[in-house]
């Protein structure tokens, strides 16, 4: 692969750069305190399979999508769920923690690469992960922004669209082989798929696929290293 040719990458932001699933645990264990919870493999999965079949209906903000996921857990769980802690859990986004390589990855990347977020959230929340990551991008995609969720194509188009850019120079970046290699794949994008569940089986917070990336790494300092910024 040439990578000189790319001019831009394409980041999800959550299981990529935020550490989403612990932060989905974590916040998911908080609401449903009031019951017995299984492992968080089971657990991971179930949010997976409430959270795609919520998002595939009519589009709702990210954070009525997340009250409705939690709430539909706890039924499953036969756990209530009031309305404090739902709302608790809708707003903890900004709470998930980042990956501890993806800062300073994102600044070695933005010494050659202009960066972009294609991400299934609300832009306040996205705000708040920002702050986290410590880099500014140069296009932010939300949910609320194209008013759907990937993987429906509205993303991408925008991110292209905005970048001024063919798609041929846009290497895109992701964990999730259902939200985002899998459409980008379908659109001819050129993928990197972050694989931060390496060792683990199942799909974890995301539904499954079996799509296939172009390229396969364990972290985010892999993909620095990949595309030759870093000597080690």
């Amino acid at each position: 692969m040439d990578f000189t040719r790319f001019e831009a990458l394409t980041f999800d932001c959550y299981g990529t750069l935020i550490d989403w699933e612990t932060g989905i645990l974590d916040a998911l264990r908080a609401a449903l305190s009031g019951g017995e919870l299984p492992g968080d493999e089971v657990l991971l999965e179930s949010y997976a399979r409430i959270e795609s079949s919520v998002q595939a209906g009519p589009y709702r903000p990210y954070r009525e999508v997340l009250f409705e996921v939690v709430g539909a857990l706890g039924s499953e769980l036969g756990v209530v769920v009031d309305q404090a802690a739902a709302e608790g859990f809708a707003g903890s986004v900004v709470d998930w923690p980042a990956f501890p390589d993806s800062s300073d990855s994102l600044r070695a990347l933005s010494s050659k690469y202009r960066l972009a977020i294609v991400s299934n959230v609300d832009d306040d929340l996205f705000a708040g992960s920002a702050a986290r990551l410590g880099v500014t991008f140069d296009e932010i995609v939300t949910a609320q922004q194209v008013r759907s969720y990937k993987p429906a194509p509205a993303h991408f188009h925008e991110v292209l669209k905005r970048l001024d850019l063919p798609r041929e120079r846009v290497l895109h970046v992701a964990q999730s082989l259902f939200h985002d290699v899998a459409p980008a794949n379908d659109l001819d994008f050129t993928t990197v798929w972050v694989n931060r569940r390496a060792g683990k089986g199942g799909g974890g917070a995301t539904a499954p696929s079996t799509a296939i990336p172009d390229f396969e790494v364990p972290s985010m300092k892999a993909v620095v290293s990949i595309l030759r910024l870093d000597p080690g």
